[in-house]
């Protein structure tokens, strides 16, 4: 049978032709044409009639939004497959030890059904630098929050005019010093009335013999009305506050203000000058810039991880199944700890699937395009720009130039043909052994 095949095939070399026919009619039509005239584009101007040669070749190296590109498809290249893979492996083997793996696997590897632009917008909200509305931000804040009570009034401030004067760190110092038995009021405004909703009526605070007394107080009077530097009807108190006392720039007796914004300091406090610390004004955490400059790139990696680890996982999972046992719990049996067996006859075994999940995400990082399109807000895309982005911005963008364009698809078919042939040769060596 195997002897006959190359003789039908010198016999009738028209009828293998026929047969070949559409195949290389479609293989022409959708992959040799483009590549071809891809090439021969990109030798043209944005018109498509003037000759420049390399020059936008040239212009992919010397154009800074296109090299911001071509620096995040590297990045993209050396940490989305490595960190999928890894997790890949990592579930791959977990799900094997707990008894709901299939359940597991099932939830991990959901996320491959969703389309790219679907898991741009899911991650665009979740990426909400406002805690109230983006996840990331939410659980951020939770938990600082939960370590850290934080300033208790950041929106509060002094009178342009007033007794309190900006101490150059965030703090706010009495212009006057402080006397004993004389009472000092410290008014604050900025505060919005509902975030003062639960506080007490201010007090004033009562004269103390040796005893430096004020009160701090929200000066602002619900509905209007009212005297500044007067404690008023129905002006809140602002407890929690900390007051220091500074004499020759060291602080030499602090208070903090009570429920009805009322303080007492010692008489180390007589004749000095008073100081509300800047942590009471601290702004609060609201979480992280996700999408800003810096983290846009990893934040837009992390939602790709998210989408392709389960991947990597069921391929990984499919090689785990063609294990020998038997290496294993010899292994076991020898001595080793689960994590030589791991790294030492596992990882090993696996390394052909491994190299295959590898190979195929960095093809497939190669022509990320939607989720840089959707989830970067506008003021951040270059920073996240990649190559893809990039190839569709020049060639049908503002000022597109589809000669540029077309140098961008060129360059892109480079850097993925090594990595197919590879891949090939690393076939080849397999089903010869």
């Amino acid at each position: 049978m195997a002897s006959g095949g190359p003789a039908v095939i010198r016999a009738r070399p028209w009828a293998v032709a026929l047969f070949l026919l559409p195949a290389m009619v479609l293989l022409g039509a959708l992959v040799v044409y483009p590549i071809g005239y891809s090439v021969q584009r990109s030798l043209f101007d944005a018109a498509g009639t003037g000759f420049v040669g390399m020059d936008n070749y040239r212009e992919l190296f010397t154009n800074p939004g296109i090299r911001q590109a071509l620096q995040n498809n590297l990045i993209w290249i050396a940490v989305a497959p490595a960190v999928a893979t890894a997790l890949g492996l990592i579930f791959a083997v977990l799900t094997e030890r707990i008894r709901w793996g299939t359940a597991f696997k099932l939830v991990v590897f959901m996320p491959m059904a969703i389309s790219m632009l679907a898991a741009g917008i899911i991650f665009r909200l979740v990426y909400e630098a406002d805690p109230d509305r983006g996840i990331a931000n939410a659980v951020l804040t939770s938990v600082h929050d939960a370590f850290s009570e934080g300033a208790p009034w950041p929106d509060a401030r002094p009178r342009p005019d007033g007794e309190l004067a900006p101490g150059g760190d965030g703090s706010f110092v009495a212009q006057a010093p402080a006397e004993a038995g004389s009472p000092v009021l410290l008014p604050l405004v900025g505060v919005p009335p509902q975030k003062a909703e639960g506080a007490e009526q201010a007090k004033p605070a009562p004269e103390v013999a040796g005893e430096v007394t004020g009160t701090v107080w929200l000066d602002f009077a619900p509905g209007g009305g009212g005297e500044p530097d007067v404690i008023d009807p129905g002006e809140k108190a602002l407890a929690g506050i900390e007051v220091e006392a500074l004499r020759d720039g060291r602080v030499v007796a602090t208070a903090t203000t009570a429920e009805d914004g009322t303080f007492a300091l010692p008489a180390e406090a007589d004749g000095a000058q008073l100081r509300l610390a800047a942590t009471n004004f601290a702004a609060s955490f609201n979480g992280v810039d996700w999408l800003g400059p810096t983290l846009v790139t990893p934040a837009i990696i992390g939602s790709y991880v998210w989408m392709w680890a389960g991947f990597a996982m069921v391929l990984i999972a499919a090689g785990l199944a063609g294990v020998p046992r038997e290496l294993m719990e010899a292994a076991r049996v020898d001595g080793a700890t689960e994590w030589q067996v791991f790294r030492r006859v596992t990882v090993p075994m696996l390394a052909p699937v491994l190299a295959v999940v590898m190979v195929t995400l960095m093809i497939n990082v190669l022509k990320i395009f939607d989720l840089v399109l959707i989830i970067p807000p506008g003021s951040t895309q270059p920073d996240a720009n990649v190559l893809a982005l990039q190839l569709y911005l020049s060639s049908f963008g503002t000022g597109a130039n589809q000669g540029v364009g077309s140098a961008i698809a060129v360059f892109l078919l480079l850097l993925v043909v090594p990595v197919i042939v590879l891949n090939v040769r690393r076939l080849r060596r397999e089903a010869q052994r």
